[in-house]
């Protein structure tokens, strides 16, 4: 039972205990050391009806600590300086005739110790880095390739979006890219001009497990060039990862290991089939004659991977830390003109909060239009805020959708394009626990499956603070003064109490997008036209709370439902015997209860669900087929688990299998499909039940 009184949220849980959510407690408080909040003794089973409320009070944001990082940063304004601490159809290309650009370097200030591609080049590279970098977005550094490499895996989808000839993956051309042994942009025959597209590695800080970690930056990625496809005019800027050292690799050795590669090239384009945003993978390179350590020693690799940005929250939070306000307003306005293609093109206010409404953005403005007055005045700034709020929130819809947790939230790992990015210790939930984290260094459960809404807003807070002198400024944020010379004294006040005003109300649409996407998402899994009030409570938390309780497969559940006619549970008697093929192939655990109350859970949801269905289908059988096709089309067969990505690596690394990797990235690429014409009885099995002692599993952070 849930109720809200005089600014708590009540609620009664399994096993009659109460729990109490200030409705006024921060953001920072709650997911800035989760820690505390185990100690709130939070038992209860996962209700989404709950967590719809819990998430009301995790938005709201604590001004005191807002204007705290305001002020500092206001503090530092009358300065410049870096003062601070540490599916497309078209013409195709081979790699060399891709169309190229450098925009990104040419636009955002360089390393000034290396600040064009010659000083950068005639450098010995190992004195490149590690080291600090001042003032900049991005060093100039050139990959240092392994001797001797082989080319494992080319993903079509990714081909096809780059508009790079199949054809032309087995040319020198193209594995000499991918691997970092030549620079194709460059003619190897002279010493590179000011103008040549040179690659580049990013430079950035971030907030690891809540607390602040100084400079990171690209420590083992090398940005080679942008491409724009030709068809979809989509720019896509290619990177390798595992390339090398650079000035940012800290104590690293700025390499990777195939291990978290194999499950990167995979992951990135699985995500990509579901529709989850994702940056992307073209290739897979191993370097097995290198020897890497990590936990142990192991083959060395390279992806190839893409993304039509790589910049994060994290490059404005380095900024902001070193009171560089120059280098905000650039990256600002980098992000606005060249990533999300000009300031008009950032939506305004929605006109209302119904989720239609909510879902499809506003209208552009003119870049110096604002919308709102005094304390809640927007400018272009703020749009710009609310915008990147707005994709993250339907990013984190989409894996509380589908189940993924990504294992390490940092803002640095968090997108400035709402994109999947930096795949380390990810997993797909197999038995639906709410409280899984699939990295085993995460001791306190902070980048928890149920925790990640709430911890992506908690990382946009950040940005809004590194953001605030910008969206605070209201009307005066092009004043000369207020550019050149920063915030006058008298002027203070207004600004931070503006910023704060602003940060708020973009929680309360980050809540509201999440919410509106996650609801269209769990429209769609459960085969339904529209969705209604009681869907929530009565559909999605009782699900949920079922397949928790049951300990039952989140995403097997929505495939299976997939194929049930409604003639097939019909009765009390045909849902309590079609609820078994929810169950484990050994059947319910010991902490699930009784087989026939657990059945009769089921099939009290079965009851409610088909009353749902045939309210918007109708009781006709000749609606079926297109109902449990759109279902089929959602809901997938195959999601790359962490118990098959094992058995791949280990196939491909100990035993020297390669058609495998091939096998499942055609399955990866095409998770709707009922086959993938491949070894069947290896498909059967990776989209089956999983071992009982293979779920849930963990990995490290170390890649």
């Amino acid at each position: 039972m849930t109720k809200i009184e005089d600014g708590v949220i009540v609620y009664e849980s399994r096993g009659g205990i109460v729990m109490i959510i200030l409705l006024s407690i921060s953001m920072s408080e709650l997911t800035g050391n989760l820690s505390k909040t185990s100690r709130l003794n939070f038992h209860h089973h996962y209700s989404l009806y709950l967590f719809h409320l819990s998430m009301i009070s995790q938005f709201r944001t604590r001004p005191n600590n807002i204007r705290h990082r305001i002020a500092q940063m206001t503090s530092l304004l009358s300065t410049n300086g870096s003062n601070g601490t540490a599916a497309h159809s078209g013409q195709t290309f081979s790699i060399r005739d891709l169309p190229k650009s450098n925009t990104f370097t040419s636009n955002l200030p360089p390393d000034d110790l290396y600040p064009t591609p010659q000083a950068s080049h005639s450098a010995e590279r190992q004195k490149l880095g590690p080291r600090l970098v001042k003032s900049a977005a991005y060093t100039y550094v050139r990959p240092d390739t392994f001797p001797k490499s082989e080319l494992i895996g080319v993903s079509k989808a990714a081909l096809r979006d780059l508009a790079i000839n199949p054809t032309s993956v087995e040319t020198d051309d193209f594995k000499d890219t991918v691997s970092g042994r030549s620079i194709i942009t460059l003619d190897p025959d002279t010493e590179p001009r000011d103008g040549d597209i040179y690659p580049w590695a990013q430079c950035y800080g971030g907030y690891q497990f809540g607390s602040w970690a100084g400079q990171l930056g690209d420590g083992r990625a090398i940005s080679l060039f942008e491409t724009t496809n030709p068809s979809t005019s989509t720019r896509y800027e290619l990177q390798l990862k595992g390339a090398g050292k650079t000035p940012y690799s800290r104590f690293a050795d700025g390499r990777a290991v195939l291990r978290s590669s194999i499950r990167e090239f995979i992951v990135s384009e699985a995500l990509h089939a579901l529709k989850i945003p994702t940056t992307r993978a073209l290739s897979l390179t191993v370097a097995p004659e290198a020897r890497v350590r990590r936990e142990t020693v192991e083959p060395g690799a390279i992806v190839a991977r893409f993304a039509q940005s790589w910049l994060r929250l994290g490059t404005f939070d380095l900024a902001r830390s070193r009171g560089d306000r120059d280098l905000v307003r650039k990256l600002a306005d980098y992000a606005a003109v060249h990533i999300f293609g000009g300031w008009d093109q950032l939506p305004g206010i929605a006109k209302s909060k119904e989720d239609t409404d909510v879902l499809s953005s506003a209208p552009g403005l003119p870049k110096d239009d604002l919308e709102g007055s005094a304390e809640h005045q927007q400018n272009r700034y703020a749009r710009l805020y609310r915008h990147v709020a707005c994709l993250n929130a339907r990013m984190v819809a989409s894996w509380q959708a589908y189940a993924f947790t990504n294992g390490v939230l940092n803002t640095d790992n968090t997108s400035i394009m709402g994109l999947s990015i930096d795949f380390g210790p990810f997993a797909f939930l197999d038995n639906f626990d709410p409280n899984y984290t699939p990295n085993h260094d995460d001791h306190s459960n902070r980048y928890a499956y149920k925790n990640q809404p709430s911890i992506i807003w908690w990382n946009l807070v950040r940005l809004g603070e590194a953001l605030g002198e910008l969206i605070g400024a209201g009307d005066r944020v092009d004043d000369p003064e207020f550019v050149e010379k920063g915030v006058r004294e008298d002027f203070a006040p207004e600004l931070i109490k503006r910023a704060e005003n602003l940060i708020d109300a973009t929680g309360e649409e980050y809540r509201g997008v999440f919410m509106a996407e996650y609801k269209r998402l769990m429209t769609l899994r459960l085969g339904l036209k529209t969705s209604t009030e009681a869907d929530f409570k009565e559909l999605y938390s009782e699900l949920l709370d079922t397949l928790e309780a049951l300990e039952l497969d989140f995403n097997h559940t929505f495939r299976r439902l997939s194929s049930i006619t409604i003639a097939q549970f019909e009765s009390e008697e045909q849902r309590k015997e079609i609820a078994g093929l929810f169950f484990h192939h050994e059947g319910l655990s010991s902490l699930a209860g009784d087989d026939q109350a657990a059945r009769t859970r089921i099939a009290t949801w079965l009851g409610k669900y088909r009353e749902r269905v045939v309210e918007d289908w109708g009781s006709e059988s000749t609606m079926e087929e297109e109902r449990l096709n759109a279902m089929k089309a959602v809901n997938p067969k195959f999601i790359p688990r962490s118990w098959v990505l094992d058995e791949i690596i280990e196939r491909v690394e100990k035993k020297g299998e390669r058609e495998v990797l091939e096998r499942v990235m055609e399955m990866a690429l095409n998770p709707f499909a009922e086959s993938w014409a491949g070894d069947a009885a290896e498909e059967e099995r990776w989209c089956g039940d999983v071992p009982r002692y293979q779920r849930a599993m963990q990995c490290s952070c170390s890649s």
